[in-house]
């Protein structure tokens, strides 16, 4: 009789033990800890539509629109506009084109443009301080915060592949110097200042052949006009010669950063360009802004682009 007690009594106990474990709240499951939040930022990375065409063929087989598609398939934060890849410079056009970007994702982030001051005759120069200004206007309607800008050059070679032969290296007119040509390049874009500031648009001068080969040359003339609505365009594929030196002194006064890539061979030569060097380099002087690809090589761009944007989003980001 005894142990029958005992069993019933020790069933019972065991029975309520079940219940009450039962009634316990589960223990809640360990969250994963929260990973470190990167202090790292990229670059905003734009392409230039100059990327899909290279002056290969009719610009009309390669419209503007199109790049923009691409651009935004692609994976771009922005586009850079190719002034004489554009089919009008009508205000409806413009419009239209700003809308197309934006609805695709896209910044409208650099305007590349063409113009040149290096001549003895002043109404050539007066040609092309008006042509600057109107193509200032034009980055002002399309919203475009920056504007490249060339000083232009001798032209005293054959054409643009006699240039790139001798190293973008050309003679002067006879009768004239460097010299005489620094003086107009200086008075020409200072009469674009004005108009540069009025409509918020910033002009850079990149290292493109004639008096802007050398990163001396671009700083002289940025140094000379000492305006904030004046800084530089650092092209990495326009140094042939001490290109790690140079672009270290265009560095400090870059406001835009053109990316050059050669996928399947350069069209005119190719460089072995160090981005990772040069990312280092940017974040040295503490740039944060822009950079757009320039792909001057034979591949074709639906591959070598892609290519291109996954180089540069690896090479320039900036602790924050």
């Amino acid at each position: 009789m005894t142990d029958r007690r005992k069993f019933i009594q020790n069933a019972s106990a065991l029975g309520m033990a079940t219940v009450l474990g039962a009634c316990d709240s589960p223990k809640p499951k360990e969250e994963p800890k929260p990973k470190k939040q990167s202090n790292i930022r990229r670059n905003p990375i734009g392409v230039s539509t100059y990327s899909f065409w290279q002056f290969n063929g009719p610009k009309e087989d390669v419209p503007i629109e199109m790049c923009i598609d691409k651009a935004a398939a692609m994976g771009f934060d922005g586009i850079e506009l190719l002034l004489v890849q554009m089919t009008s410079e009508e205000n409806s056009y413009l419009q239209n084109l700003k809308k197309r970007a934006y609805h695709a994702g896209l910044d409208l982030m650099g305007f590349s443009t063409h113009q040149g001051y290096v001549y003895p005759e002043k109404e050539k120069r007066d040609e092309n301080i008006a042509k600057t200004i109107r193509q200032i206007e034009l980055a002002y309607a399309l919203g475009i915060p920056t504007m490249r800008l060339n000083t232009g050059r001798w032209g005293t070679s054959k054409n643009f592949d006699d240039l790139m032969a001798n190293k973008g290296i050309e003679p002067t007119l006879e009768g004239y110097t460097d010299e005489d040509g620094f003086e107009w390049v200086i008075d020409s874009i200072a009469a674009c200042m004005p108009t540069a500031e009025k409509c918020g648009v910033v002009l850079g001068l990149e290292n493109h052949w004639g008096l802007g080969r050398t990163a001396e040359g671009v700083k002289r003339i940025v140094d000379a006009i000492d305006s904030p609505w004046l800084q530089m365009t650092l092209d990495t594929g326009n140094f042939l010669d001490n290109r790690e030196a140079q672009m270290k002194l265009m560095a400090p006064q870059t406001f835009l950063v053109q990316a050059k890539t050669y996928y399947g061979g350069g069209k005119w030569y190719s460089l072995d360009i160090d981005y990772p060097a040069i990312g280092q380099m940017m974040r040295d002087v503490g740039y944060k802004g822009w950079i757009s690809l320039e792909f001057e090589g034979v591949e074709s761009p639906d591959t070598a682009v892609p290519k291109s944007l996954e180089v540069l989003r690896d090479a320039f980001y900036y602790e924050i």
